[in-house]
């Protein structure tokens, strides 16, 4: 049974391609019976797909009238096509409830997050190695030579930036899922002690 809690707390987790970042994401989600964040978009809705569930599905103009209304934690233009964002109110009320809400985006979103909701924890999960990092996306056999080199220099980027953008507060290396997840969740826990235990 999962333990009442009486402060919520929103959680980010961001990684570069390849490094298992969204495996840990649901993991520590389940482990702490965790809310996962909908983030609106101004892509379109497939038939598959529920508003509110999968996506908060708002037309162009809508997105940027939230954004000049700063009811965003962080958005973001992916390949200069559609637009994706982490809505402010939704994760208020989750917080509010004493619930622990994560947040899977990218360094971006996370130095958004950091300046706009500095008391989340932000984690960054790191690869072992850039060999094994290299190693992990030749192996999901999804791209091509071309692609798999590109995603390995942005990776390096990613990981370059999060570390020098003071926006993380831990660095979890992936080297054993069970000890990466295990870590990460006894942070969260720690740190859910800590805040309840305060005056």
């Amino acid at each position: 049974m999962p333990t009442t809690r009486t402060q919520g707390a929103l959680i980010v987790i961001s990684g570069p391609s390849g490094v298992g970042k969204t495996t840990i994401v649901h993991r520590v989600r389940e482990e702490l019976n965790a809310i996962f964040s909908v983030s609106a978009t101004t892509r379109p809705k497939s038939d598959r797909e529920t508003d509110g569930v999968d996506y908060y599905f708002v037309t162009s103009e809508r997105f940027e009238e939230l954004v000049q209304e700063r009811a965003f934690l962080e958005h973001a233009e992916v390949f200069h096509c559609h637009r994706y964002g982490t809505l402010k109110e939704p994760v208020e009320k989750v917080l509010a409830k004493g619930n622990l809400m994560l947040l899977d985006i990218d360094v971006q979103g996370g130095v958004q997050v950091h300046q706009n909701m500095p008391e989340s924890l932000r984690f960054f999960i790191l690869p072992p190695s850039e060999d094994e990092l290299l190693r992990r996306l030749t192996e999901r056999g999804r791209d091509d030579a071309d692609s798999i080199e590109r995603r390995f220099s942005e990776a390096k980027q990613e990981i370059l930036f999060a570390s020098e953008s003071g926006a993380y507060d831990f660095f979890i290396v992936n080297d054993n899922l069970e000890l990466a997840v295990a870590e990460t969740v006894a942070i969260i826990k720690k740190c859910q002690d800590t805040a309840q235990s305060a005056p």
